[in-house]
């Protein structure tokens, strides 16, 4: 975690003389401030001073040690239990594309119509991932 600050904090650095480098150099050469370029590099140094800060204060609040930074740690000590997942489950995909396609209803001349229909598959959809575990073969 400590090298990722350092990195983040080394981007912004660079980001923020790259915009000053940038704008001075458009100053120069076209006498007139090119106002997206040096906007988003701009920006972008300051998404990573904000990534970096967010970093900062993550490792603070955990005690300034995880297992990512220790020279003893073995891989185990980093893998946490994540939860059950099931792998013969078919209610993502089909959640997945309930959901496109409320949105393709969306996007495409905002045809409601088909958003219409669609939002009750997503709704059994998510009933059904819920609640697979409650009936059927792996009821408990």
């Amino acid at each position: 975690m400590k090298s990722n600050i350092v990195i983040f904090w080394i981007l912004a650095a660079y980001f923020f003389l790259l915009a000053a480098v940038y704008t001075g150099w458009n100053l120069i050469e076209h006498q007139y401030l090119e106002w997206v370029g040096s906007t988003a590099i701009l920006l972008s140094g300051a998404l990573a001073a904000f990534i970096a800060f967010y970093l900062g204060l993550v490792r603070k609040k955990a005690g300034g040690v995880f297992v990512e930074d220790r020279e003893d740690a073995d891989i185990d000590d980093g893998d946490p239990e994540l939860g059950e997942f099931s792998p013969w489950s078919w209610w993502p995909i089909f959640l997945a594309f309930a959901a496109s396609v409320v949105v393709l209803g969306l996007c495409i001349g905002f045809n409601f119509w088909l958003s219409f229909i669609s939002v009750p598959l997503v709704l059994v959809g998510v009933v059904g991932w819920v609640y697979e575990y409650y009936r059927g073969n792996f009821a408990r």
